[in-house]
């Protein structure tokens, strides 16, 4: 929010069109020109980079606990595709680690409500710890994972006012982390 109030602080008559979608979805429509400026989870390099930002991924469940203790690992994670859900997998399959998905969801929302609820746990980064989700307890035994990378991709031939935004992100999101 502060960075968008001091970006309209200097651009006041700049139209923002807010849009949240899954990182395919939105470096296709910054592609096509639906779409000035995204951050994306980065999967590789991408020519129209303006700035990266690196965060450790970490597992995160309610602070109340899992509502059981099950065999098997109970998950909540994103439908496909989704880094942190390949992530989750790999790291889980690589260690020997048996699981379930207990839970799927198209959006952040219903993947907050299942982790609230100690159906499961998820694997996301520390911004996604707040209102009851906590970082996983050591005693879970839960493998590393590996950082999040996410890229501000700005649209070729993009006007002035989108470019200086990516500025302001670029510069400024490692900081509010």
């Amino acid at each position: 929010p502060d960075l968008l109030r001091a970006f309209a602080g200097s651009h006041p008559r700049v139209r923002i069109e807010l849009r949240v979608g899954r990182s395919a979805e939105l470096a296709q429509a910054l592609q096509s020109g639906g779409l000035d400026l995204a951050i994306v989870m980065r999967q590789t390099a991408a020519p129209d980079e303006v700035g990266v930002l690196r965060e450790p991924m970490i597992w995160l469940c309610s602070q109340k606990g899992l509502a059981t203790r099950q065999a098997e690992l109970p998950l909540a994670l994103l439908d496909p595709y989704c880094g942190f859900r390949e992530a989750a997998l790999a790291a889980l399959d690589a260690a020997g680690r048996r699981y379930r998905i207990a839970a799927g969801s198209a959006s952040l929302a219903g993947l907050r409500t299942a982790v609230n609820a100690g159906v499961a746990l998820t694997l996301r980064t520390a911004r996604f710890a707040h209102s009851g989700i906590i970082e996983a307890p050591r005693e879970l035994g839960l493998p590393q994972v590996p950082l999040a990378e996410f890229a501000t991709r700005l649209r070729a031939g993009a006007d002035g006012p989108a470019a200086d935004l990516a500025t302001l992100l670029s510069g400024n999101l490692a900081l509010s982390g």
